[in-house]
């Protein structure tokens, strides 16, 4: 893989001679699989030691000298044409960024696909999903709700020009009509956490292209082209970057589909900056770990909240997953004011827990009746529950279900001396969705 430029100074060679080693492989052999964490840890990486690096380099250059000019063009012109990856030094950001190429071959590795593309945010990654279709002239977009509040808006609004047929899974293969170009689901949905069956869909989509929005699972609980997924979105922000520091987003396919995404992407400029493609590459190394200790919490958090008598239902997936919705009896603005611990925000996936109120923020750009039909009610709330101990999780919960109206409801001595067990109420199951 080209390395491209280095951030770091490099020593001159009479003053530290080197002696080039052999070259290393790309990846292991077919023999020796890697496992899901090794992969995290080393995919993209691979030729840091053969560099004389320990962490991947940065390369923030915009554009890079060339002097034959005659070569340039033509690999400009093969590009064009094809939009497969230039070879030799990179020619300008927007095109390609070894920085980012990195991140993109990681994350391929852990969705098992061949390629990835990177986009500045999730939303320009769905877009030139949807710009790549339209400009076979296949417009027409079978979709299931719930998604993300704008991925609906975009389809919804028509503004790229698309036309979506929302229907349940069951309904897709009916949806589907001579013009249509892509089918897009999310599993675990937002919010509600409603699952698909991927291997399902994908058989009824037949020659459709089925993309599968990814942000919730993550490739450590889920990868969507084993179940013939052909397109996998990220929204890379969430759990991929996991600091709540960086804004991304990418497409797992096939080097086919690829090469389209490369030209819609230097057509229309939503590139990743390398920064971020840095910063992408250093959440991946802790994806795994990161997702399955924020899930043994959720899932912890889920079974409390179901016996809880202040709430009437708890959605958490099958797949497990760090993610956990529920409704509440009381005033859901309440609760999301009376929380201390937790912070009240959109987004989702860092290493903090967050709260939000869907039909407030993260969906409110989504029809209040189309809202409704897919599940999201007006006392449903969102947590991304993050990497704190259950128990402070729990006690400010807790303490925040209880909040009177301007600040919260004074602790009970229930609540200090027994966080884990909610007084009174029936026991309830976290429903399964």
């Amino acid at each position: 893989m080209d390395a491209g430029g280095m951030a770091e100074p490099v020593a001159h060679p009479a003053a530290h001679p080197v002696t080039e080693p052999a070259p290393l492989p790309a990846t292991f052999p077919a023999a020796f699989p890697r496992a899901l964490a090794t992969e995290a840890v080393h995919a993209g990486r691979e030729d840091l030691a053969r560099l004389g690096v320990h962490v991947a380099p940065i390369d923030l250059s915009t554009t890079y000298p060339s002097y034959d000019t005659r070569a340039e063009a033509a690999r400009i012109d093969e590009f064009a044409a094809t939009g497969a990856r230039p070879e030799g030094p990179p020619v300008y950001a927007r095109l390609d960024n070894p920085t980012t190429a990195r991140f993109e071959t990681a994350l391929a590795a852990l969705e098992g696909t061949e390629s990835a593309v990177a986009f500045a945010s999730g939303m320009a990654a769905l877009t030139a999903v949807l710009l790549a279709r339209s400009g076979l002239g296949l417009r027409h977009v079978v979709a299931v709700r719930p998604l993300y509040g704008c991925s609906d808006h975009l389809l919804t609004a028509g503004l790229l020009g698309t036309e979506v047929t929302w229907t349940d899974p069951a309904g897709i293969a009916d949806a589907i009509r001579p013009g249509t170009g892509l089918v897009m689901l999310e599993t675990p949905a937002n919010p509600t956490l409603a699952e698909v069956d991927i291997a399902a869909v994908a058989h009824a989509c037949g020659s459709i292209p089925l993309l599968v929005d990814n942000t919730f699972a993550t490739p450590v609980l889920q990868r969507p082209v084993e179940h013939g997924a052909r397109l996998v979105l990220h929204s890379a922000t969430k759990y991929l970057g996991g600091h709540g520091d960086v804004l991304g987003g990418v497409v797992a396919c096939d080097e086919e589909f690829a090469r389209t995404l490369r030209q819609v992407r230097f057509a229309t400029g939503g590139v990743l900056h390398p920064m971020a493609g840095y910063l992408l590459l250093r959440g991946l190394s802790t994806l795994p770990v990161r997702v399955r200790a924020a899930s043994t919490t959720a899932a912890d958090l889920a079974r409390r909240l179901a016996t809880d008598p202040r709430v009437a239902r708890v959605h958490y997936p099958r797949i497990g997953g760090a993610m956990v919705s529920f409704e509440v009896y009381g005033d859901p603005h309440e609760v999301i004011a009376g929380v201390r611990l937790i912070t009240p925000a959109v987004s989702l996936g860092s290493v903090d827990s967050l709260i939000q109120h869907p039909a407030s923020i993260s969906h409110r750009i989504v029809a209040e009746s189309d809202r409704r039909s897919a599940g999201v009610s007006e006392r449903l709330l969102r947590m991304s529950v993050g990497l704190e101990d259950v128990e402070d999780l729990w006690r400010d919960l807790t303490e925040a279900l209880s909040a009177r109206p301007g600040g919260r409801a004074p602790r009970s001595p229930e609540s200090r001396t027994a966080p884990g067990a909610a007084p009174g109420g029936a026991p309830r199951t976290p429903s399964r969705t």
